[in-house]
């Protein structure tokens, strides 16, 4: 079942063309992400994909009452503002003060409840973020570089959980994001943008291609392969196989 479709839209602000003939679906249940070097476009898509911006040629189309869960590459609280975890939850828009919380969102944060939201980690904030996104139930979560700031096992730690939300909610997520090896092991399908899409598939395949590797390298197909995700076996949680990612110099066009 597809929740949303692009069909051949280009956007633009003012004179400035963004994206050009962009064509995607996204499918419930999948986990898809859109890579691409800064000014490609890939906020701007995310944006046209959820009707904040409306394009300038072409045509969304989104499931009628689409549910949909949003985790922002960063949040800012005032340090003085005195206001716990569990408040901060029910304020979310159209959750009520009586609402049971989702059990996945309550295991999420069940140790941060109490604790203020001024004195999170980066990590903990994030699983406040995603706990937050799920009080509606979405069918889909848009992660737009939601892992912004953490370091290497921290972003793997939460991708985890992302992938944990996927498999037992069955929502769709579409992730935007710069750490390639580590989200693209995550994900179903990877989308390569740059002002258009360059190349789509799989990870294996996206890696493989010549527009991915002319924006990003080559380094990062070794990565991929040694972070690929498989389902027939148990994470450890043990992150000493995660080693640093290595900086990648965008190319201007693909």
């Amino acid at each position: 079942m597809t929740l949303i479709s692009a069909q051949n839209i280009s956007v633009g602000y003012g004179a400035n063309i963004v994206l050009r003939h962009v064509s995607l679906a996204i499918d419930a249940g999948e986990i898809i992400t859109i890579v691409g070097p800064n000014g490609s476009g890939k906020t701007t898509l995310l944006r046209a994909l959820i009707g904040a911006i409306p394009p300038s040629e072409g045509m969304v189309t989104r499931q009628k009452g689409l549910r949909v869960g949003y985790i922002p590459q960063k949040l800012h609280i005032d340090p003085t503002l005195p206001i716990t975890v569990e408040r901060f939850l029910r304020l979310t828009s159209g959750v009520k003060p009586s609402a049971a919380m989702p059990d996945l969102a309550e295991r999420l944060i069940a140790k941060q409840m109490t604790a203020q939201m001024s004195e999170l980690s980066g990590g903990q904030l994030q699983r406040v973020l995603l706990a937050r996104a799920l009080l509606n139930t979405p069918q889909i979560l848009l992660l737009d570089e939601a892992t912004q700031g953490l370091d290497q096992p921290g972003s793997a730690a939460f991708y985890r959980q992302i992938e944990e939300v996927r498999n037992q909610t069955g929502c769709a997520v579409l992730m935007i994001s710069h750490e390639l090896h580590v989200v693209m092991s995550a994900s179903d399908r990877v989308i390569c943008l740059n002002g258009h899409i360059c190349c789509e598939g799989t990870p294996e395949n996206v890696s493989a291609a010549p527009e991915y590797r002319a924006l990003f390298g080559t380094g990062t197909a070794g990565a991929l392969a040694l972070y690929r995700h498989e389902h027939d076996h148990h994470h450890d949680h043990d992150h000493d196989h995660l080693s640093a990612h290595n900086d990648t110099k965008a190319a201007e066009s693909c």
